[in-house]
């Protein structure tokens, strides 16, 4: 299965992982027409331990797959596996 992911929530603070401010994603699954929100730590597991894909779509409409990654402290994260200037995980809007 497959999950287009549209929006994040994000804490406030100052990071210096911006990816650990990530508190959650929300996704549609383009194929069945459903929708579901994924704590951060929770899509980790389902794309590193359970072949899971998600992606997100750029604004100029290229599909960017998201990798699962661990910080040097231990803490789980995702980002995409292309990155202009800024990971475009990041600029996705704030869900509401």
């Amino acid at each position: 299965m497959a999950v287009r992911v549209i929006c994040i929530k994000k804490d406030e603070g100052n990071y210096e992982n911006p990816y650990l401010a990530i508190d959650y994603l929300e996704w549609v699954n383009e194929r069945i027409n459903v929708n579901g929100i994924t704590d951060r730590t929770k899509i980790y597991d389902w794309i590193k331990n359970e072949d899971g894909e998600a992606y997100i779509i750029d604004k100029y409409g290229n599909k960017m797959c998201l990798v699962a990654e661990v910080s040097p402290q231990g803490n789980k994260y995702v980002r995409t596996t292309k990155d202009e200037l800024a990971d475009c995980l990041l600029l996705l809007p704030d869900c509401a």
